[in-house]
């Protein structure tokens, strides 16, 4: 990519398209249009052949092929968000972009692809999650200081839970004693772009229930999650950039759990869910920091040191 990016390729491809008079609904498989997107899609996903084509407005010409909405509309969006397109570029207000991107992730990740607009194989998960945590960056920018307004376009749950999914296949894969494991298992830089997703739609995903109320199930979410972001962080293999923002993640939803967190839950009931379902080890990534401190006017009641005539109302359940 590096030395396609010193040659007039991107110039080529970004002209191709420019000077078509074919509307991308018409346009073939392989036919010379189709074919340019595609070269630009991946081009645009490394530094070098990435700066030649933004210098040769590469933005401004793919930016109209996003609302077609089929296989060239996706194409086209991933190519924005991986040339640092602006939020406000994306139609609709992002929303064609969230679905589509969050689709491919969960279509590859499946091994299935879309019934008239791409096969399995077409496109790697590194390159939608890449998509996905790019589309995240450009909402987080968009967003007026601690605000989540784009943010929470992209951190539906089932999306946000993907994410979780695919950094901790990583970590069942990575580490040996875990039982259980993924079909598919994620490459590392797949579980990268995810950290940094996640960091990325922290305001979203964070965003406390109204009127605030405490809640067991954020707390435990916050807990074990953290221990997964942390657990990743600390592989061998984790670069320096998904390193900081899973450490950055954890850090931050461990500091949640006071307050009942709805996205954050839900996602990690779902991840739960798809834990059960692959016959994972549920405890991988419980904390045992401490344990749970408990009152008289809790669950545990019946327990003789909770019982308030016994004069201590409170005991710990290691």
């Amino acid at each position: 990519a590096a030395l396609f990016g010193k040659t007039d390729i991107p110039k080529c491809v970004i002209e191709n398209i420019r000077s078509t008079t074919a509307p991308p609904s018409r346009w073939t498989s392989n036919s010379l249009e189709d074919f340019s997107l595609f070269v630009v899609l991946n081009l645009a996903q490394w530094p070098v052949s990435k700066e030649a084509l933004i210098e040769a407005g590469a933005v401004d010409v793919i930016k109209p092929i996003m609302s077609e909405g089929d296989l060239q509309g996706l194409k086209a969006t991933m190519a924005c968000a991986f040339l640092d397109a602006e939020w406000s570029a994306f139609p609709d207000g992002a929303q064609p972009a969230s679905k589509s991107t969050a689709e491919l992730m969960t279509n590859i990740v499946e091994k299935k692809g879309k019934d008239g607009q791409y096969a399995y194989g077409v496109f790697k998960l590194y390159t939608a999650t890449k998509a996905f945590c790019d589309l995240s960056k450009a909402a987080a920018a968009g967003d007026s200081g601690d605000g989540e307004s784009n943010t929470k376009t992209l951190a539906v749950p089932s999306a946000v839970a993907l994410c979780f999914q695919v950094i901790s296949d990583l970590v069942l894969a990575a580490v040996d004693d875990a039982e259980g494991g993924s079909k598919y298992v994620p490459d590392v830089m797949s579980a990268q772009h995810c950290a940094c997703a996640v960091e990325y739609l922290l305001p979203a995903i964070l965003q406390a229930s109204d009127p605030p109320r405490k809640s067991v199930q954020s707390e435990k979410a916050a807990s074990e999650l953290s221990q997964m972001l942390n657990t990743y962080a600390d592989l061998s293999g984790t670069a320096e950039v998904g390193k900081t923002a899973a450490k950055n993640a954890a850090e931050k939803i461990k500091a949640s759990a006071g307050t009942a967190r709805p996205v954050l839950e839900i996602s990690h009931d779902l991840w739960t869910q798809y834990r059960k379902r692959e016959g994972q080890p549920l405890d991988q990534f419980i904390s045992q920091e401490r344990g749970v401190e408990v009152d008289e006017s809790g669950p545990l009641d019946f327990l003789p040191c909770c019982a308030p005539s016994k004069g201590d109302a409170s005991c710990v359940i290691s």
